[in-house]
């Protein structure tokens, strides 16, 4: 069976994200003030064939993090989506 799962990987709350700091002056340039933070991810989607629920989402965590995330500077939630 084929199982659909999200993968969002987020850049840890500790850790400066550059690239949210970007977005964020970017968008305080264009008048939008009342932004105030920015944290940029990824939202990955994978269609997993697999026996079980079980088996997918295990698969697509051992996907993310041998290589979708980084565990040393970023978090992840994988959802499983009907």
């Amino acid at each position: 069976m084929t199982y659909n799962v999200q993968i969002k990987v987020m850049p840890l709350k500790d850790l400066l994200d550059p690239q949210g700091k970007a977005v964020l002056g970017g968008l305080q340039n264009l008048g939008l003030g009342a932004v105030t933070d920015v944290r940029v991810g990824k939202h990955i989607t994978l269609q997993v064939d697999a026996d079980t629920e079980a088996q997918a989402k295990s698969i697509a965590e051992e996907a993310t993090k041998k290589l979708l995330a980084n565990p040393v500077m970023e978090f992840f939630e994988i959802e499983m989506i009907n």
